[in-house]
């Protein structure tokens, strides 16, 4: 039996314009033909190629539960170019209860927050430092990764819905296990993951809902019927093979 979630499903509740880019989309096809998407799972994932709509959904759903568009929390309000889309005017979110925390954490968009971290520290009235709260070291004076790293372990504190862009852009493979330990450690202290991902290793995590899109629409995986698994496995298996098949 599936645990509630603090948003259990997202709900296409405005029809789509069909001279909109938005119903080219085939996760917006989709949700025209079902009209929801469950989200029952503690971790919950989007994969599949680009362009297929996972990202534009994620930030969709992440702008609908009142987070920033180019990320950080609720309260986070700032903007350096507004290129999101109109999605989340049309979706509903079904919420089964409420979280102490969250964050809505994009790799395109995190030098952005990091810059508006440091910005609204830099204010007379900033006591205490709020750098405080994401480890006390500037997360531009770290690497990508390290940064990344220290947000999740130093500012996320459970009881909360954590919505991830693409998390392994800044991460080594030994950093992504360490990201998954503290996912874990966030799932046991009630908290909710929805993650676009492009990574085999990430999808590897027990329990989660693994959500392909694809130019048919979306449907539900296991972790092996996943391309990026296929290929992946059978680019491990023979790399040379391929390699000369690809370059030919």
């Amino acid at each position: 039996m599936l645990e509630r979630q603090y948003i259990s499903e997202v709900i296409l509740s405005q029809p789509v314009k069909e001279d909109s880019y938005l119903s080219t989309l085939p996760v917006v096809r989709h949700l025209s033909e079902c009209g929801s998407l469950s989200l029952g799972h503690s971790v919950t994932f989007f994969v599949g190629e680009n362009g297929t709509g996972k990202s534009t959904l994620l930030e969709a759903i992440a702008v609908a539960f009142g987070f920033n568009p180019e990320g950080g929390t609720k309260n986070f309000n700032f903007a350096t170019s507004g290129t999101h889309s109109e999605l989340f005017r049309h979706i509903t979110l079904a919420k089964s209860k409420f979280p102490q925390d969250g964050f809505f954490l994009r790799a395109e968009s995190f030098y952005n927050t990091a810059s508006y971290i440091e910005a609204l520290d830099r204010e007379p009235s900033a006591l205490p430092p709020l750098i405080e709260s994401y480890g006390g070291v500037s997360l531009h004076k770290q690497s990508h990764g390290e940064s990344f790293l220290s947000l999740v372990q130093n500012r996320f504190g459970g009881k909360g819905v954590y919505i991830l862009d693409e998390p392994e852009a800044a991460l080594s493979p030994s950093r992504l296990l360490v990201l998954m330990a503290e996912m874990q450690a966030l799932v046991e202290k009630d908290s909710q993951f929805i993650i676009a991902t492009h990574s085999p290793i990430l999808m590897t995590f027990p329990g989660a809902e693994i959500y392909a899109f694809s130019q048919e629409g979306v449907a539900s995986v296991s972790y092996r019927e996943t391309e990026h698994y296929q290929l992946t496995r059978r680019f491990l298996e023979n790399p040379e093979q391929i390699l000369r098949y690809l370059f030919e």
